[in-house]
Formats: C-alpha cells, sequence, structure tokens
C-alpha cells in the first residue's frame, strides 16, 4: 500500500510532537475558500492555486534549486489566487518551515501533507496556512475527518478534502467538506487520468468548492477544468520544472 509508507514515514515526527508541540501563530488568516470562490479575470478560465514541491514519489527531483520564497513571490505576481506548499520531508523534500518563506507573498497557504493525527493539525496552528489538506484515501473515517477539519477551523484553518472517484466523494460530504479536490492520480498506483476527473465535476453542489488537481501543465487543462464544472485547478509539476515558474504560470493561464 503506496499510502502506508506516507504514514510511517510521519511517525517520528508524530513522536517529536508528542514531546514538544510549537506555539501556535496568534494570527488572523485569510479565508481559503473567499480566494478561491471569487470570479475569475475576464482573460482566465478559473482560479488557479500554483503550488511548489521540490521532489514527488512519481517524479524524484523535480528541482531543488528554486527558492520558495522568491517562487511565491512570482506565483503571486502571475496571478496565482492560492499558493500549495509541499511541507513532507522524505518524499517531497519539504518543511513546514517552507509556509513561513511562502507567506511573505501575502497570497493563502495550503499545507500540502500527509495529515492524519490532531497533532499534525495542532502542528499546523504554528504556521501561516490558511488551509490543510486532508485526504480521503487517508482518513476514510468520516468521524476522524469531521473531528480534524473543525479542530482546524477552531484556528482557522480551513480543509480541503481530497477524492479520487464517487465513494470518497461521499465521506467528504459526509464530514461536512465544502472545499473539494478531485485529484486526478491514483495515490496507490501513481497513474493519472485527468478526463475521468473532469467527469467527477458534474456532480457538484451548489456551495461546493471544487478544485481540478494533477495533470493540469497547459490552458487547454484549465478551459477543460473550468468547461466541467470546477472552480479552481491546482498546478505544480509543470511550473516547478520551469526555472521561472512564474512565467511559466502566467503563461498557462493567459495563454
Amino acid at each position: 500500500m503506496n499510502l502506508q509508507r506516507f504514514i510511517d514515514a510521519k511517525q517520528g515526527e508524530l513522536t517529536r510532537l508528542r514531546e514538544q508541540m510549537p506555539t501556535a501563530l496568534n494570527i488572523t488568516r485569510p479565508s481559503f475558500y473567499a480566494a478561491l470562490m471569487a470570479e475569475p479575470p475576464r482573460d482566465e478560465p478559473l482560479r488557479v492555486i500554483a503550488e511548489f514541491k521540490r521532489a514527488s514519489p512519481s517524479e524524484g527531483i523535480i528541482n531543488d534549486q528554486l527558492h520558495i520564497a522568491d517562487v511565491a513571490q512570482q506565483y503571486a505576481k502571475a496571478g496565482a489566487s492560492a499558493m500549495s506548499v509541499l511541507c513532507e520531508e522524505q518524499y517531497f523534500q519539504g518543511h513546514l518551515g517552507d509556509l513561513d518563506a511562502a507567506a511573505r507573498a501575502s497570497i493563502p497557504l495550503l499545507r500540502k501533507d500527509f495529515i492524519f493525527d490532531e497533532l499534525q493539525v495542532r502542528q499546523s496552528f504554528a504556521s501561516p496556512a490558511a488551509a490543510m489538506l486532508l485526504i480521503v484515501a487517508l482518513t476514510p473515517d468520516v468521524n476522524t475527518l469531521r473531528s480534524l477539519r473543525e479542530l482546524g477551523e477552531s484556528q482557522g484553518i480551513e480543509s480541503v478534502v481530497e477524492i479520487f472517484n464517487v465513494e470518497e466523494l461521499r465521506l467528504a460530504r459526509a464530514s461536512g467538506a465544502r472545499i473539494i479536490q478531485v485529484n486526478a492520480r491514483n495515490l496507490e498506483t501513481f497513474a493519472s487520468n485527468r478526463e475521468e476527473g473532469l467527469k467527477l465535476a458534474a456532480l457538484r453542489e451548489e456551495g461546493e468548492c471544487w478544485i481540478a488537481a494533477s495533470a493540469m501543465s497547459e490552458h487547454a487543462h484549465l478551459i477543460a477544468a473550468a468547461e466541467a464544472g470546477y472552480n479552481v485547478a491546482l498546478i505544480g509539476t509543470a511550473l516547478m520544472r520551469s526555472n521561472s515558474p512564474g512565467d511559466k504560470l502566467n503563461n498557462i493561464i493567459k495563454a
């Protein structure tokens, strides 16, 4: 089970958090939901979350030469509505501290990580994250999903709840999720199928914010996602392969 290795990789972090929890920040966090649900500019098909990740299990090293503070500024200038920051250390070479560096750009931040324990949510309180990722396949228990989401919201951190299929959508809704991310990549096999992911948007309900994630790399993909019913697209690897991610993002958004 591929997901189990991510759980295993977090055990050392959880042990450290049990011994010492970082101090929560006393800040007002921007609404991730509001930023994504705002009407996109007239020349853009939908809102975009731009992602920073140095590596991934499926790609290996993508780009470890970029500085996240610089990239965050580039993304903000290019028109990203929010920024996703990979904070997982072992497989993505990220760090929770990357959120602090990215915060200088003043756009809402998503802590993208493998979160399944309330200690990790409390750890997020010490960061400037406006949202955190919860993956249904990682925490398929509805009560756990709900409790993690509600704990985050108690400190102004919203949850992006990731699904892959209709059954996971049912669980996400049962947990009270209103920001739903459809990952076109199967986390067990790492195979991507963008077209199948787009079809799920036909099930979007009023008031829900839907994000199309994985295999988004060109302007035509954004148009297809918008036409399918998505509010937002998340773009990651295509940007990080470039030495100028901001220019690449601008080209994709406004092609």
